[in-house]
């Protein structure tokens, strides 16, 4: 029989008065003293013992196996769900729209406290999960309640080039079928203007006339993606922190004029530091195949050969594209790949003519700054007024009004950041769904703690010296 533990007071005083000291300051930290409710509990647990937290211990040996395991489980759930809300979470790069500065495969620490921690607006959810419970396919938190967003002071600030993991903007409705679920805005206006019967000429019209023009396409195509629940799934919304987890490089911070001439990004009229391993898509001509060890050596993907294979163009560094001209029995041709498109950028009714390689310039909000509203730059600022400062916002005879009252200026209440890929053809970015709202920003990547190649299986696809890379090294 094993002996009952004595009570020491000496130590149990000593643990109580540790664990309050560091709860004390957690909730300093965090701003809230609701959690004075808990220090009674506390106290319990290690001076007075009148709730008996533990009881399965003197069960019979079914019921205190089966409570050792949910013990065990809930003690590990708790303790993951604080430490992800508020330290830091695992991150894994899902696609190569940071290649080849971060690679598709690369598992990444990143941490909460660098920016500092959002006070959760969804406590109520599962943890080690996004959105939706895995099987089961259902939501994975429960919306009510809902709390306010509020950050928690960190260690700094986003800085210019600061590689970022942020809530996909655009994340706030979606198609619950799976492949549509970041799709939704650009699902509405190209089914929008695919069906809208005789499309005028948006650049005859006046501004309020595309307003009106853009505005009946996305109604639109709203209504087909409604009417067909069996492909596109039901609409839906997600609260902030349960959208989807982006990650890409800040190349502008809130107040900075942004333009991009010729695929350079400028800020304030002056060209920003491009990446080291900045990649443009490039036209190219083989002789032959790429043998394997030229496959390595330039690090090409399965992905960048269908590109290549499909499409006759594939993204490349500077310094790949230089040893490929070095090797004179290679290419037989190589060309920069300009792309034209421009109805599917950001904001798709403005109809500005903008296109990825020449965008802007854009004004990019920063909190408590003021700007004049027109109907001309109205569609490059009317979500941020709208959907993520949650003001009411139509436009009437000419005139717009906010919240039921005229208005010619507006002053913005968060700070806004603009996101880009440093794959730059190869990323949906800012240039597609515009601005990223300070609520929205989750934290920054540290280091690569683990690396594995999907084109490659076992112990041939793990990538043993990017493990441990610091990210802040990837300039």
């Amino acid at each position: 029989m094993v002996k009952k533990k004595e009570f020491d007071p000496k130590v149990q005083w000593a643990k109580f008065i540790g664990v309050l000291v560091l709860y004390l300051l957690f909730l300093y930290w965090v701003g809230s003293w609701w959690g004075l409710l808990v220090i009674p509990f506390i106290f319990d647990v290690y001076i007075t013992k009148k709730i008996k937290w533990q009881w399965w211990k003197e069960a019979e040996k079914p019921v205190k196996f089966v409570m050792s395991w949910i013990d065990a489980l809930v003690f590990a759930l708790v303790a993951v769900y604080f430490i992800n809300q508020f330290f830091f979470q695992n991150y894994v790069i899902p696609s190569s729209s940071l290649e080849k500065s971060l690679l598709t495969g690369d598992y990444l620490f990143v941490s909460k406290v660098s920016y500092g921690p959002r006070i959760p607006q969804t406590p109520l959810t599962m943890p080690l999960t996004q959105h939706t419970l895995p099987v089961v396919e259902c939501k994975s938190y429960i919306e009510w309640p809902h709390w306010d967003y509020r950050r928690v002071k960190g260690l700094g600030n986003v800085q210019l080039n600061d590689i970022v993991v942020f809530n996909y903007p655009a994340g706030d409705t979606i198609c619950t079928a799976l492949q549509y679920q970041t799709e939704y805005y650009n699902l509405c206006y190209g089914y929008g203007i695919g069906n809208y019967p005789n499309m005028p000429n948006p650049d005859n019209l006046t501004a309020e006339q595309r307003l009106k023009l853009y505005n009946e396409i996305y109604e639109t195509g709203k209504k087909i993606i409604a009417d067909h629940p069996q492909e596109f799934g039901e609409i839906d919304t997600r609260p902030t922190d349960r959208r989807e987890n982006y990650v890409k490089r800040c190349v502008g911070l809130p107040g900075q004029t942004l333009q991009i001439k010729d695929h350079v990004v400028y800020l304030d009229g002056k060209a920003n530091k491009e990446p080291d391993n900045v990649q443009y898509t490039y036209e190219l001509r083989l002789k032959r195949h790429f043998t394997d060890e030229e496959m390595e050596k330039w690090g090409i993907t399965q992905e960048e050969l269908v590109s290549l294979n499909n499409n006759g163009y594939m993204p490349l560094t500077n310094r790949v594209v230089s040893e490929m001209k070095a090797c004179g029995d290679l290419i037989d041709g190589i060309s920069f790949h300009y792309d034209r498109e421009t109805w599917s950028l950001y904001p798709q009714n403005g109809n500005y003519h903008w296109t990825r390689d020449n965008y802007g310039p854009i004004w990019i909000p920063k909190k408590g700054a003021s700007i004049n509203l027109s109907l001309e730059n109205l569609p490059m600022y009317e979500r941020c007024i709208r959907a993520y400062e949650g003001n009411d916002l139509q436009v009437r005879d000419g005139k717009i009004f906010i919240n039921g009252k005229p208005a010619s200026q507006y002053t913005f209440k968060l700070d806004y950041y603009w996101m880009m890929g440093d794959n730059r053809h190869n990323s949906a970015d800012s240039r597609y769904w515009g601005f990223v709202p300070e609520d929205h920003i989750v934290g920054k990547p540290i280091f690569i703690w683990w690396s594995s190649d999907p084109d490659r299986n076992g112990f041939g696809g793990i990538r043993w010296s990017r493990i441990g890379s610091i990210v802040d090294n990837i300039k």
